[in-house]
């Protein structure tokens, strides 16, 4: 597999060094990517550069993960309008491990093969190293007028932010820089990789090989994924997307793709998954033919969450979708853990009951008009139940003097009515 005409046809190549196809068609090359450890988790923001790194690896190639453990305490500035806050080395190292842990779903770091993925921390190489010889061997090598040239410094010095950067965050591209100068040297790295938005930081390193030790280096980035509409990719109401269940339940991931638009879902599924060139463009003109089965959508969401969490998450996730759109039935309904129950009717209207009431024994009728809310008035509840528009836990209620008791309990703690077809309400027994 050619690793550049593979990322040109998925939309996932932005800026190439002259060179850099030159070097990957003679041998094999290791290459690196540079993942923020602010968190500890991955967003799916992070996801296009993990896709490149899996296509690297699999064109036979030898992917470097580098986790910004020393860089990670000072902050990018590119991208950034604002001084971004320092982290101590615990809740780094505690980060490192968590992102450590959600790459090896995306690469082979334990096999014997020669292109086995590596993970390294530029902390380790930082920690010991001086700032006087730090300015001696690398501060020399580039200039201020250099430096102040790239556009990420520029933008922070032309009004878009008003406290203007520090001195820490004006040497990041230094620091970033030397990674590729270290990894050049004790791993044979010739390239890096990265986001559009870190080209100047990317080619700064460049600049330091050449002129430290002569070496050869290239670099290579990806476009920054946005939204059809021009919003901003991975951001919902409640936030980012996440790829750990902590953050972003498996349901509420398997959603998020699900929602893209028609034209987002023909861009992602190219950058998001593995599947080959001629799948996609079956699957391209089986949704053109029919844009309302969402053929897209469904098969991104499945290989997607397959990838990020598990086949069996992807299954229950997809079953949850059909109890709130589709048929499903109460066994259905029983079969969700408390998690994926509360992501599923997230924002559903919500009474709590005494969990006394409930294991006494209720009547429906009382339950839904007088306990709650549900009903304004019983008379209104029984002309509802008679009609059969009124169900409890997925199934019917069909008649009036149906007791309610703790068999009827999800999870131990929760009664799903519904009025009508679309009305869902949660009583939560305490």
């Amino acid at each position: 597999m050619n690793f550049v005409e593979e990322l040109k046809w998925r939309g996932m190549l932005q800026d190439i060094m002259p060179g850099t196809e030159e070097q990957l068609s003679k041998e094999m090359t290791t290459a690196y990517l540079g993942i923020d450890p602010t968190a500890d988790s991955l967003h799916i923001g992070h996801l296009c550069g993990v896709m490149m790194l899996r296509h690297f690896q699999h064109s036979g190639h030898k992917p470097l993960a580098l986790i910004g453990g020393a860089t990670g305490m000072i902050g990018d500035p590119s991208g950034k309008s604002k001084e971004r806050n320092l982290l101590d080395e615990a809740t780094l190292a505690h980060n490192v491990a968590c992102i450590k842990a959600q790459l090896e779903h995306f690469l082979d770091f334990n096999s014997d093969a020669p292109n086995a993925a590596e993970l390294v921390n530029n902390y380790d190489w930082m920690k010991d190293y001086t700032f006087l010889d730090f300015a001696r061997n690398v501060g020399k090598l580039i200039t201020v007028n250099y430096m102040m040239a790239k556009d990420s410094v520029k933008k922070r010095f032309n009004g878009e932010c008003s406290d203007g950067m520090s001195f820490t965050e004006f040497t990041y591209q230094l620091l970033q820089g030397y990674d590729f100068v270290y990894l050049n040297e004790h791993k044979n790295c010739k390239l890096q990789m990265g986001g559009s938005d870190q080209w100047g930081n990317i080619t700064t390193g460049t600049e330091l090989i050449r002129r430290m030790n002569g070496g050869e280096a290239y670099a290579l980035t990806c476009p920054l994924i946005t939204k059809a509409d021009g919003g901003k990719f991975g951001k919902t109401e409640s936030g980012n997307v996440w790829l750990d269940r902590r953050y972003t339940s498996p349901y509420k991931f398997f959603q998020f793709w699900m929602n893209v638009s028609d034209d987002d879902a023909k861009r992602y599924i190219k950058i998001f998954t593995m599947l080959p060139k001629e799948e996609i463009e079956s699957l391209i003109a089986e949704h053109e033919q029919a844009p309302h089965l969402r053929v897209l959508q469904k098969r991104l969401a499945q290989e997607v969450t397959i990838m990020v969490h598990s086949k069996e998450d992807y299954e229950a996730a997809l079953e949850a979708s059909n109890i709130l759109f589709g048929n499903a039935t109460s066994d259905s309904l029983k079969k969700l853990d408390k998690e994926t129950f509360l992501s599923v009717f997230e924002g559903v209207p919500t009474f709590q009951v005494a969990k006394s009431e409930i294991e006494a024994g209720v009547s429906v009728i009382d339950l839904i008009a007088e306990k709650t809310n549900i009903f304004p008035s019983k008379g209104e509840a029984r002309k509802m139940i008679q009609g059969g528009g009124v169900s409890i836990n997925k199934a019917k209620v069909e008649a009036i003097d149906m007791q309610v008791n703790a068999t009827a309990l999800l999870n131990g703690s929760y009664i799903l009515v519904q009025k009508g077809k679309k009305n869902y309400f949660i009583v939560e027994v305490k």
